[in-house]
Formats: C-alpha cells, structure tokens, sequence
C-alpha cells in the first residue's frame, strides 16, 4: 500500500543522492535566466514572476500588451515530469479561459490545438516548444524558446485578429 511515510523515505533516499537537488537548482537557474534574458529582449512584454511549482511545473508568464489587455497570458512552462518545455496561452482567470475557448472553437487554428474547459486545465491552447532540451547549452536553448515562443505569439494573434 501506498502510505505518505513510504513516499517521504523514498524521497529522503532520492536526496540522498544529491541528484534532484542539482537538477532542481539547474532547471529553476535557466528559468530564471530565460525570464531575465526575454524581458531585455522584448521589454514591451510583461513577464510575471516565477511560479516554482510542486516539481510537477515551472512557469512564468512573457505576454505582450495586446494580449494582455484582451486578460489573454502567454505562459512557458518546463514541465518536469516529462522533461520538455510548453508555451501555452491563458486566460487571466477560469472564466476568460472558457470563454476563449467557446470564441476559437469554430475558428481554423492551424496547427494548434483548442484545449477543453475541464479541472485542471489551465490553457487555452498548447504547443511545444522542446521535447528534449538540452540544458548543457543554456543560451542555445534560450535562443530556440525564444523563437518558438515569438511565433506561438504571432500566430495567436493573427488567429485572434482573424474576422470570424
């Protein structure tokens, strides 16, 4: 039977180790330093601060004023679990959310994908942006975010500025 006791000695033995600790303080160094270098790059964008998450995500949120004046957020998220790095757009708040989704449930939207008003969804729409990257070079992979992230951006507003 799973019991909290036998989680919490499995974890003291994982750090232990010393492994996750190094791999924690690496993963949140480069989100830390992607929102810093973003922020210099694009300071007509605001970004949020870093959200640390219970190692199941890091995100912070990067959204340029059009956006955010439409309660519209563009989030990059590290997804821990599955070692890869999202950019998603939000809503401020649940309701926004939804109702986004009920707006772009007709529309074409590329090679994106509308995701569903359900607990624990937080995003309007999805989109990878690295399955496996890789952390040994740090502003290479900055430099890729950065495009995919800027495109995700430019493609949801066209597709928010489109005539329905």
């Amino acid at each position: 039977m799973d019991s909290l006791n036998n989680h919490i000695r499995e974890y003291t033995i994982q750090l232990s180790k010393g492994q996750i600790q190094k791999a924690y303080k690496g993963i949140m160094t480069f989100m830390s330093g992607l929102s810093t270098y973003l922020e210099s790059m694009y300071p007509d964008y605001t970004a949020s601060s870093l959200y640390f998450g219970y190692m199941d995500m890091t995100y912070f949120a990067f959204t340029p004023s059009d956006l955010k004046n439409k309660k519209l957020k563009i989030a990059i998220i590290y997804l821990h679990e599955q070692g890869k790095f999202e950019v998603w757009l939000g809503g401020s708040n649940r309701k926004i959310q939804a109702e986004y989704i009920k707006l772009l449930s007709g529309k074409n939207l590329g090679k994106y994908k509308l995701s569903q008003t359900l607990p624990g969804v937080d995003s309007i729409i999805e989109s990878i942006v690295s399955e496996q990257p890789d952390f040994d070079h740090p502003d290479e992979l900055k430099k890729h975010i950065e495009r995919k992230t800027i495109e995700f951006v430019n493609d949801i507003t066209s597709i928010l500025n489109e005539k329905s």
